[in-house]
């Protein structure tokens, strides 16, 4: 228990062993640690001073959040930053979903390992302004589960804010894992007292995901984290005409057969100004209002929707922006950019409020 580091034998949710209800709480109830914490000295964890020092070379912090998993929310952040450096900013991407690590994927970087220099960790780069910092990169290959408690995944979130090192950067996009747990909680409490900008929440439009989205927004507040705003993501499916593939069908055999080619080809001599036409319907229930409704009920900003695009979905799983290029998405990313735009603004004008 080195610093005040919760030791890896000790029970999930293990408060820490600097915290004033250290073996004393019922979550520390059998923990084989529980008389040492109770009776050990408390204080400050040097580590925060650490953590202090690397990001005040930070300008600004941003969560990227979701209350339920498979929305969209880490296709999100390697958008936000690869629109980020796009704009000619200096960014940094983390990624603290240590049971799911998703950005060596989404930033084309597989294959690739952490070095070590005498300022820190190194972290992976895409580009000369957008380094990437992920578990992934740690692990001998990328179907290798990891299988840790709560207090491990605490403490490589510490070692990742407190040994790599950044440099100069403008924005620091922090991808986090579903829900709110230990690393949610350790994330806020490390860089609390350096400040964060604020929280992106993710959503998809139906009730069951807005449900969690709503519990992500109490606990910002609980833990006085700005909600900067919410994104809702698979907003309908979008795609040109052209690129959609009908289907016919047999209903006597229980068959179905594509007939896309006669489709278009009837298109094309009939109406030909409808093939570039944009085909839009809609994927999940969203009955109840969606994220705009929901945004208005609890009194955080709505930043806008992004359509379900395959093309964005293609730009994922290939590790390439969605804003240049080949993998240029003509539907989504619109939608992404005035959102992108909308949370610069917003940290501008905060800036400017407290100059």
């Amino acid at each position: 228990m080195e610093n005040g580091e919760i030791p890896e034998n000790a029970n999930e949710h293990c408060p820490g062993p600097q915290s004033e209800t250290a073996g004393k709480s019922d979550s520390c109830a059998g923990c084989p640690n529980q008389e040492v914490c109770a009776t050990a000295p408390k204080g400050p964890d040097p580590d925060l001073v650490a953590i202090a020092e690397r990001m005040s070379t930070v300008k600004h912090k941003i969560l990227v959040l979701s209350g339920k998993g498979g929305v969209g929310k880490s296709t999100f952040s390697a958008q936000l930053s690869f629109a980020l450096a796009g704009m000619d900013h200096q960014v940094g991407l983390m990624d603290i979903d240590i049971c799911g690590p998703s950005m060596p994927k989404m930033l084309g970087l597989e294959g690739h390992e952490i070095h070590q220099s005498n300022l820190g960790w190194s972290p992976v780069y895409v580009e000369d302004n957008l380094g990437v910092m992920s578990i992934g990169f740690m692990l001998p290959n990328s179907d290798e589960a990891v299988v840790w408690r709560g207090p491990r995944k605490n403490a490589l979130i510490k070692q990742f804010l407190k040994d790599v090192y950044w440099g100069e950067i403008d924005y620091l996009v922090v991808d986090a894992p579903p829900g709110t747990s230990d690393e949610h909680i350790s994330i806020v409490q490390y860089l609390q007292a350096t400040g964060i900008d604020g929280a992106i929440i993710v959503t998809t439009p139906q009730e069951v995901s807005l449900i969690d989205v709503r519990k992500e927004v109490s606990f910002c507040k609980k833990v006085g984290v700005p909600v900067l705003g919410v994104v809702e993501n698979m907003s309908g499916l979008c795609q040109p005409l052209a690129d959609v593939t009908f289907m016919k069908v047999q209903s006597e055999l229980g068959l179905s057969v594509d007939v896309t080619h006669e489709v278009i080809s009837c298109l094309r001599k009939n109406a030909p100004e409808l093939v570039n036409v944009l085909a839009y319907s809609e994927v999940f229930d969203r009955s109840g209002g969606g994220a705009e409704r929901m945004c208005r009920e609890m009194g955080v900003p709505f930043l806008g929707s992004v359509p379900l695009d395959p093309q964005l979905c293609k730009a994922a799983e290939q590790g390439k922006s969605c804003f240049e290029g080949d993998n240029k998405c003509s539907v989504s990313a619109p939608a992404l950019k005035s959102i992108i735009e909308k949370v610069v603004a917003l940290i501008k004008d905060e800036d400017g409020a407290h100059q």
